[in-house]
């Protein structure tokens, strides 16, 4: 980043952080994220503003204040790896691959997919792997997992994830509810998740199958 574009995302770090208690590590994660480089091209005007974006095939940039928030429920302290499901714009990934060693993404719209690759190589991030795929599979190859967040909302956690999930693992899900939709954290204990819902949200659905 030049100089410009690097004081304009500490900025959106900031504006985070005077709307939600985000800590040092998520804070630099944020400030050291292109945002810009994950929106497209019609909307960079408003890329450094607290909201949603479209970014095509009816789906969204989450705003960066969501992105820091679901950063930051990870506790991605002390943690290695984490899975993501659904890439969309790449920018949830790019945030992660400032928290963690290893973030493995999964996109199940083709398109979407091979644009946040070129953003990913595009911004030098190498730590990123990618795959198109139903993300309700997960990515057994590189399991087990120590953190997974989901980037849509889902309506139950599929048991090949919990098996993912490495003992003492976190998941971070905005899950349906019957009074609307909520961001839970889940940890996992012996084979069980336990649960602690955090705050009301509004995400895309998660969806089946893979969309060339």
């Amino acid at each position: 980043m030049d100089m410009i574009t690097a004081m304009k995302n500490r900025k959106l770090a900031e504006a985070i952080r005077q709307r939600f208690p985000i800590g040092e590590r998520v804070f630099a994660a944020i400030a050291a994220t292109n945002r810009e480089a994950y929106v497209p091209s019609g909307f960079k005007q408003h890329a450094y503003k607290l909201d949603a974006l479209p970014i095509g095939a009816s789906q969204w940039i989450s705003s960066p204040l969501t992105v820091a928030k679901m950063s930051e429920y990870l506790q991605s302290d002390g943690a290695d790896r984490v899975l993501e499901i659904g890439c969309g714009s790449g920018y949830q990934a790019a945030v992660l691959s400032h928290l963690f060693r290893g973030v493995f993404t999964i996109e199940r719209i083709e398109s979407l997919m091979l644009e946040a690759k070129r953003r990913f190589r595009s911004e030098g991030i190498t730590n990123v792997h990618t795959r198109t795929d139903d993300g309700q599979n997960g990515w057994s190859a590189y399991a087990p997992f120590d953190r997974i967040l989901f980037s849509a909302t889902a309506t139950q956690i599929p048991q090949k994830l919990i098996d993912q999930l490495a003992p003492r693992g976190i998941i971070v899900a905005p899950m349906r509810r019957e009074e609307g939709e909520m961001i839970v954290r889940y940890v996992k204990i012996g084979e069980r998740l336990f649960e602690e819902e955090l705050e009301a949200c509004e995400f895309v659905p998660v969806l089946d199958g893979v969309e060339k």
